[in-house]
Formats: C-alpha cells, structure tokens, sequence
C-alpha cells in the first residue's frame, strides 16, 4: 500500500503557492473552446465524488491542486491530494476516483504526459547513484514540494505567454523531471529509463504487451526480451502491474474492445474479433467477470451515463 496523504483533505500546506495555480486550473478546465496550446498538458475538473472506473493510465506526472483522488492498482492503493503527486511510467491499467469534490469546491487537477526520452537526458546529467534493487512499481505517489509547485505554477503560466512558450515550456518541463528525480521517489524512474534494472525490464514487458495484446501470449518471447526466468519475472511483472502477464493482456483486450463499441458501435463479435479473440463466447465470458455484466448491457449503461463515459477517457 503506498503511504497515504498527510492530510486527507484539499487544503495545501500555507508554504506552497497554490493559491494563484488553483485559479489557473480552473480557468483552463471550464473553458472547454479554448485548446491548450501545449498539448502535454491537460487540466481535470470534478464537481461531485465519482465511483471507481477502470483507466489506461499513459506516462503522466499528476498533480491535484483541490480536493482528492484515490488510484488503485492491483493491490495498491494511493491517496491523491495537493501534499501528494502521481507518476506513471508507462501504459498501466488502473482505478480511480474522485472521493472529494463539490460544486463550491470542485476538485482539479493538472496533468503534465512525460516524455520518458527527456526524462532520460536529464538523468544522465545528474550524478550517478549507487544502484538500488528495490521492488520496481508502474504507479508511484511522492510528497508534493515547494519547488515542485512552483514549476508547474510557471508551466501553467506560460499558457498565457504565447511568444515564450514554444521558448521557455522545455525549460520549465526539465525542471520538473529534475525535482521529480531528485526526490524521495526518484529511484523510481532512474530504473525505469536504465537499461538493465527490473524497472527497466517489466517496462519492456509492459512496452510489448500493450503492443502486441492483439497477438496471441507469448511467454517465450516475453522471457527472450528480459533476460529473467519465469518465476522471477512473473514475480516482478506482478510488482509492476499488479497482474500477471496473461491478465494484463486480457485486460488490454477488453478495454480495447469496450472503446471499440462505444466509439465506433461495432458489435460484441466484432469487438472481439478485432483486438485478438478467437471465440466470441469465450470473449463474453471474460467481459462479464472483467466488468460485471454483458458487453451489451454494459455498453448500454456507459451510454446512459455520459459522465462516466468520458471519465474513462479523462483518468487523472
């Protein structure tokens, strides 16, 4: 279980500068015409608590500026508010769910998609550490810093600064990999981009899974890639994702298939047949224990709630 947040409620800490960040956030997620002229970043706005929802987590540095989160994932769990970030390494499966919000006070959040070749760059300039072999992870929580906040609060201002972003936006995002580095979690990500460590491995594993889910599983090949034996990588894959390999392709699959038949309103068979699945009944099978109900009768229910439907797309 990751260490839950030092204070359960939105209010920051009076040393860090959220006052001015809050407003931005906001600013920029009610105005839904106007696009984010740097498109790593994206802004959240929640008015109500919501339920737990089965997401893709992509690479992502999340920071909530009010209110709070919980992400789960496998068996860990994380709370999310202004003392406490999230870090994604990679394409992960996941939960989340906003559990403090109100119209009065609704909760936000920024979102920064990282760019793990950059993050890269930065940690080779950074002096090198004594290797650490601990238990790699996909979904790390950190305490939230002054300066850390700061760097976002200047990203965020930039927006409004459109001769200077293209300019000083790079700068400012290599700033933040490097607090993100530097801090309590940063072995984290050094393992993550070096070749060689178990992070870096189970990142392979994950890399090729969520590319070749369609195909049928391999365990040879996923074996050949990490230079591990079954039980160790089974072990540390497990870690990483809080699957096995086999469910988290599975897994792949059927979000695969259920954004398939709500965005393009293919049908159940041919959801199936398109991300990988042999037998549609077997695909039925698994969907229903995967989410509880008939890929039908689910697709009808996701579409009744909209809100939902779009939460899936908009995880953090």
């Amino acid at each position: 279980m990751f260490p839950s947040s030092p204070s359960q409620g939105g209010s920051p800490p009076p040393e860090q500068p959220l006052g001015g960040l809050i407003e931005a956030v906001d600013s920029w997620a009610t105005s839904r015409n106007r696009p984010v002229p740097w498109p790593a970043l994206s802004f959240h706005r929640r008015e109500n608590p919501t339920s737990l929802e089965d997401v893709l987590l992509e690479p992502v540095f999340g920071l909530v500026v009010q209110g709070a989160k919980q992400m789960v994932q496998g068996e860990l769990a994380c709370v999310l508010d202004s003392a406490r970030y999230l870090v994604t390494s990679l394409d992960l499966p996941a939960r989340t769910q906003v559990t403090e919000a109100s119209p009065g006070q609704p909760y936000l959040g920024v979102a920064l998609k990282l760019d793990l070749h950059l993050l890269t760059e930065v940690m080779l300039k950074l002096p090198p550490r004594p290797p650490v072999q601990s238990a790699p992870q996909g979904l790390m929580a950190g305490d939230v810093t002054p300066p850390l906040v700061e760097a976002v609060a200047r990203l965020v201002a930039l927006l409004d600064d459109p001769p200077s972003l293209p300019i000083l936006a790079p700068l400012v995002e290599q700033e933040l990999y490097y607090r993100l580095l530097v801090g309590r979690e940063g072995e984290q990500l050094r393992q993550l981009v070096s070749v060689g460590t178990r992070g870096h491995r189970m990142a392979t594993a994950v890399k090729y899974l969520t590319t070749h889910y369609r195909s049928p599983f391999q365990l040879e090949a996923l074996l050949e890639l990490v230079s591990l034996s079954p039980a160790t990588f089974y072990r540390h894959f497990r870690q990483f994702t809080g699957m096995s390999p086999l469910q988290f392709q599975k897994w792949l699959r059927l979000n695969a298939a259920r954004r398939l038949m709500l965005t393009e309103g293919v049908s159940a068979a041919t959801a199936a047949f398109r991300v990988g699945y042999e037998s549609s009944s077997q695909f039925s099978r698994e969907y229903r224990r995967a989410f509880g109900t008939s890929p039908a009768q689910d697709v009808a229910a996701v579409k009744r709630q909209s809100s939902r439907a779009l939460y899936v797309q908009d995880p953090f």
